[in-house]
């Protein structure tokens, strides 16, 4: 398989009143180029839900993706959404499938339902591509680091920040750099007094939006625009806008 993890790919955006529209897919630091150049002839692809229960968000999903990709030279043949609705055909979704779709969501939300369909085992094998957007980048690691996001979820001292996830890589990301420097929750920054704290336990990598990491079938990982490497209490940026570094995983 090939993965793409990324903050976020774009391809919608709000409108005055809210609603949010679709609109080409960000191609910073050539991302639409890079999955082009894996793209299936007919792709069959598969959304795997972080909202499992939420149909609403989960169609939504499922109506905006195709377009968005459309514009952006990446048709679907068709698109099916996973989630508790559909999650006992999971097997057989995947199976039909060649471009897999990690959501974006509530990390502990989207991990429970990981391993309630058990996809880490589903995906033993598979041979398409993989493009994780936010949470779903994040619970492709190995060890999920689980950043505090929800009210109270700060300061529960029983709120789990890391977690078993899918095991496609070992390196982990934090999305959304850009949003979570100037961010706080339940009294804390949560980029100085919660994630560059907790990268003394493990070690991930902050992404802009915009940037992602790419795993090819081999294993070699490489990463793509502004990120920062969060270890042992500190930060350091480690790759900027428009260049590639190779990660060792």
């Amino acid at each position: 398989m090939r993965v793409f993890l990324t903050s976020s790919p774009g391809g919608s955006y709000k409108d005055e009143f809210g609603v949010r529209i679709p609109c080409e897919l960000d191609n910073s630091n050539g991302f639409v180029m890079k999955v082009k150049e894996y793209w299936p002839n007919e792709a069959k692809g598969l959304i795997v839900a972080a909202y499992p229960d939420d149909a609403v968000i989960n169609d939504s999903l499922r109506s905006q993706i195709p377009e968005s990709f459309w514009m952006s030279g990446l048709p679907f043949r068709n698109l099916e959404v996973c989630d508790a609705r559909n999650e006992e055909q999971v097997r057989q979704l995947v199976k039909e499938s060649n471009v897999i779709i990690l959501a974006g969501g509530h990390v502990p939300t989207q991990n429970e339902f990981f391993w309630r369909i058990h996809l880490n085992e589903v995906l033993h094998g598979y041979p398409g591509i993989i493009i994780g957007i936010s949470a779903g980048s994040m619970n492709s690691a190995r060890i999920v680091y689980a950043q505090p996001e929800e009210e109270g979820e700060a300061a529960n001292p029983c709120y789990e920040r890391y977690l078993d996830g899918l095991g496609l890589t070992d390196v982990r990301i934090l999305p959304h750099y850009q949003y979570n420097r100037g961010l706080t929750l339940d009294g804390k920054r949560v980029f100085e007094d919660i994630c560059i704290p907790d990268s003394r336990i493990r070690s991930f990598y902050a992404l802009v939006d915009g940037s992602y990491i790419f795993i090819d079938k081999d294993g070699t990982t490489t990463l793509y625009g502004e990120a920062y490497l969060l270890e042992d209490g500190f930060e350091k940026k480690v790759c900027e806008r428009n260049q590639k570094m190779r990660i060792l995983s």
